[in-house]
Order: C-alpha cells, then sequence, then structure tokens
C-alpha cells in the first residue's frame, strides 16, 4: 500500500484565481445590475464615461457613487462632495475590521493592506465572511484579492454597459436596479448570522428603521441601528446570563 502523498499548498496565484472563479457568482451578478442603473445615472446627469469608470474604480460603494454624481449636478463644489463621499464611506470600516481576523495583514505589505481594505463593500465583505474560513490562512489574502478584482471588474463592465443603455433602459428601470444590492445584503447578512445577537441586530434594526421613520428628522439610520443594536445586545446578553451555571 503506498504511503498518503504529503500536503502540497497551493500558489499564491493559484488562490488567486480561486479568488476570481468565486466572484463568477450570484453577487456578481446583483452587483453587476446594481452597477448597471447606476451606469445609466450616471449618463442622465452628463457625467464622462472616463469619470464614471473611474469613480467606480476609486469609490467602489454604490451608495457613495450615487452622492458623488448627485452632489455634483446640484453644483456642490468637489471639496463638500470629496468630504460627504468619505464620511459616507466610514460605514465601511466596521466591515474591514471584522475581516481582519480572517486575512491577518499584519506582516504583509502595507500596499496590500491598502488594496484589501479598498475592496471591502457590502458585496464582497458578505462574501468574504462566507467563503474565507474555507480558505487556508496562508492563501486567504490573494483569494480575497482575487474575490474583490473579479466582483471590480464586474461593476466597472456593467458601469460602462448602463452608461450606453442610458438612453433605452426606463428610469424607473435604472432606479429599481439600485435597490437590488442592499436587498441581497440583508438576505445574505440574515442567513449567514450565526449569533442569536446577530439575528436580533437585524431584526430590531429593520422594524426600528420603520418606527423611526416617522419622525422624519433624517437620523432614522442613527436610530435604528443604534437602537437595534443596543437592544439585541442587551437581550443576547441577558441570555447568556441566565443559561450560565
Amino acid at each position: 500500500m503506498s504511503a498518503a502523498e504529503p500536503y502540497q499548498p497551493l500558489s499564491q496565484s493559484a488562490y488567486f484565481r480561486r479568488g476570481l472563479r468565486a466572484a463568477v457568482a450570484l453577487p456578481a451578478v446583483i452587483l453587476a445590475a446594481t452597477f448597471i442603473g447606476i451606469g445609466s445615472v450616471c449618463a442622465g446627469y452628463g457625467m464622462p464615461l472616463a469619470w464614471a469608470l473611474l469613480a467606480t474604480v476609486l469609490i467602489w460603494a454604490g451608495p457613495a457613487h450615487l452622492i458623488l454624481v448627485g452632489g455634483l449636478a446640484s453644483g456642490a463644489s468637489w471639496l463638500a462632495v470629496g468630504i460627504t463621499v468619505g464620511l459616507s464611506s466610514v460605514r465601511l470600516l466596521p466591515m474591514v475590521v471584522s475581516l481582519l481576523p480572517y486575512l491577518r495583514l499584519q506582516n504583509r505589505n502595507p500596499v496590500v493592506a491598502v488594496i484589501c481594505a479598498h475592496f471591502v463593500a457590502i458585496s464582497i465583505w458578505v462574501e468574504g465572511l462566507r467563503l474565507l474560513p474555507q480558505i487556508d490562512a496562508e492563501g486567504r489574502v490573494p483569494f480575497f484579492l482575487g474575490l474583490g478584482t473579479g466582483l471590480l471588474a464586474s461593476a466597472t463592465t456593467a458601469t460602462a454597459a448602463g452608461y450606453f443603455l442610458a438612453g433605452i433602459i426606463p428610469p424607473a428601470f435604472s432606479a429599481a436596479l439600485l435597490f437590488l444590492t442592499p436587498i441581497f445584503f440583508l438576505l445574505s447578512l440574515f442567513t449567514t448570522a450565526r449569533a442569536l445577537s446577530d439575528r436580533l441586530a437585524i431584526g430590531f434594526g429593520f422594524f426600528g428603521l420603520l418606527a423611526a421613520s416617522t419622525i422624519g428628522d433624517g437620523l432614522e439610520l442613527l436610530y435604528a441601528g443604534l437602537g437595534g443594536g443596543t437592544i439585541a445586545y442587551g437581550v443576547a446578553r441577558l441570555k447568556r446570563l441566565r443559561e450560565a451555571p
């Protein structure tokens, strides 16, 4: 009987290609549909195609992309729009932090760490939490880079497609496409949630947003996020204390 062959780890490029293949899935389709809508919006506001594509690559997050287009179309200064886009992207910081234990970037080139952080958006965050635990530790960074490259390429291509389809796609349909990513994020987040506190936070946040929308002061998301998350944490902690011996 022959001896078992020693384990041969994949090369860094093999992990990168594996990440590219993982990007060719439902998240890429949802993301592409969303950025078709964004490309159509950019064309409608008269933004040059090159600028629309550059914004997709550099800003990446859909909501911030729309803030850029809307701000410039309203006549706001570049500085004001840039600050607003930057502030809107602060919401991605907790997502970056939650992925750090999987990527282990301490001994990596700072440029690689910055690129990994730049790739983090709702879609890749959900997929990263789902897929990274299945990847060997030494291959997670190249896999993540491949996943991010694939999703970003899909979004950039879709932006160009939406830009050229702007005169064909009805405005209402373009607006509807923009809601696909939030809906996908909500469903994926709930299905990947494991802890009770995670599911409670989603539920309390959802219904809290409905209740807070009646206030109408523009802080509905803050109320729903802070309030729902705090209540969920309190309920889950109380449950753990009761179950403790």
